[in-house]
């Protein structure tokens, strides 16, 4: 069987691997030079099955109105952006209840966590290395109000059967001594031991490696203009560069999945969102962060990567726009001035925006489509590094014709039917 994929993201590329392992002919199509040059480039690196929580919740209507008035520093919404988010905006704000939040959440800790796990087994059986650690991550609070409020959210990943540990100012700074500056400011945080990080684009380029020491064929710099459809069947690719022909085809294109799609008649209620991420040589070792996390007030995550900080922040609601200005990185620059103010080269910043692939009710969209050879793997919003080697396994295993290894219900296309 000949597979195209469509993107060489870490999700592209995580299919690929799966597809080859099991014999398939696999042929990877991406209008970027490189894998891993757009979502997957520059993200916090976090994998964080502990924070599966949906932006879709009852708080939720409160922060975008906060975000249309600019009083909100971890979303943004355009309003020139406002038509365009009409309908994916309806069925968001249909999930923003108890009852959906939790059943939505639910599912995204259900293919998080099995993700990791398969992270887990391409780690032990390829040895890449992606700056791993495994140090657990820590969500601290700058509030007692909000430390209230997050022990209590994180009670549902207790439920789900992850590891939670509620931390109080001692134990953070224990855990992260970097945090011992923001003295009282830190009023305690939740620790999940079982959550880890690493730098996506790094093992994304090595997985590809070892993709193409199997057979798979790369077809970089080609940029996908559309899918040829015959009755219920994709027929082909259309490129600028020709068209392409395969048995079957995935499409992995982050925000970019439902501009093609559509062209052959299947729509995916998946907008793109905004996301910035900042990086900061580590000049001291001992000054720099020893794990990762996330400062739940501020609205960043932050991770280590070898001798580099990551932070990350702002959802941005601005259709199709992934460019950036240096005075989108303000609070990016002032929250590490704040948090880790020594060891750190705040004055060689290097800036990265792109475009995150968000559904409305928060899960990923995976497995069969309307069309029978045409699969889809996208998606995955702020999370797609931590849920990619998961969802990617459920993908081969469909086409293959293999049950999945967990419940997809949640998961798959027809949930919006």
């Amino acid at each position: 069987m000949h597979v195209v994929i469509l993107g060489a993201g870490v999700v592209g590329i995580t299919t690929a691997h799966y597809l080859s392992e099991a014999g398939c002919e696999v042929t990877v199509i991406d209008r970027q030079p490189e894998v891993a040059a757009e979502t997957s480039f520059a993200n916090a690196g976090l994998i964080s099955a502990g924070h599966a929580f949906t932006w879709a919740s009852p708080r939720a209507p409160g922060l975008m109105m906060r975000a249309l008035l600019g009083t909100d520093p971890g979303f943004r919404v355009r309003w020139g952006a406002l038509p365009s988010l009409a309908g994916w905006g309806l069925r968001f704000l249909r999930e923003c209840n108890a009852a959906a939040f939790r059943r939505n959440t639910t599912v995204k800790y259900r293919i998080a966590g099995y993700s990791q796990r398969c992270l887990g087994e391409i780690h032990d059986a390829t040895a890449i290395d992606y700056h791993r650690l495994r140090r657990g991550l820590l969500y601290f609070y700058r509030s007692s109000a909000s430390f209230a409020q997050g022990a209590r959210n994180m009670e549902l990943m207790r439920e789900l059967g992850h590891q939670v540990q509620v931390f109080d100012r001692a134990a953070c700074v224990a855990k992260e001594p970097a945090l011992a500056g923001l003295g009282a400011a830190l009023a305690g945080g939740v620790y999940c031991p079982d959550d880890e990080s690493g730098d996506c684009r790094i093992f994304t380029a090595g997985l590809a490696r070892r993709c193409r020491e199997r057979g798979v064929k790369f077809r970089f710099g080609t940029a996908i203009t559309g899918l040829e459809r015959a009755g219920d069947r994709v027929t082909a690719v259309h490129t600028e560069m020709g068209p392409l022909t395969g048995d079957a085809y995935v499409l992995a294109l982050g925000s970019y999945s439902p501009l093609i799609s559509r062209r052959a008649g299947v729509k995916l209620p998946v907008i793109p969102v905004r996301g910035f991420s900042l990086s900061l040589p580590i000049t001291d070792p001992q000054a720099g962060p020893v794990t990762g996390g996330v400062d739940e007030d501020r609205f960043s995550a932050f991770g280590r990567m070898g001798e580099v900080l990551r932070i990350t922040a702002t959802a941005d609601f601005t259709g199709y726009d992934a460019g950036h200005r240096p005075s989108d990185f303000d609070h990016m620059r002032a929250v590490a001035k704040e948090l880790f103010p020594t060891g750190v080269a705040h004055d060689q910043p290097k800036y990265w925006a792109c475009l995150r692939p968000v559904t409305p009710d928060g899960p990923p969209v995976l497995g069969a489509s309307p069309l029978r050879n045409l699969y889809l793997n996208t998606g995955h919003g702020h999370m797609g590094w931590t849920m990619a080697c998961g969802s990617s396994r459920i993908v081969a295993d469909t086409i293959l014709g293999r049950r999945p290894e967990i419940d997809v219900t949640g998961l798959t296309y027809d949930r919006y039917r």
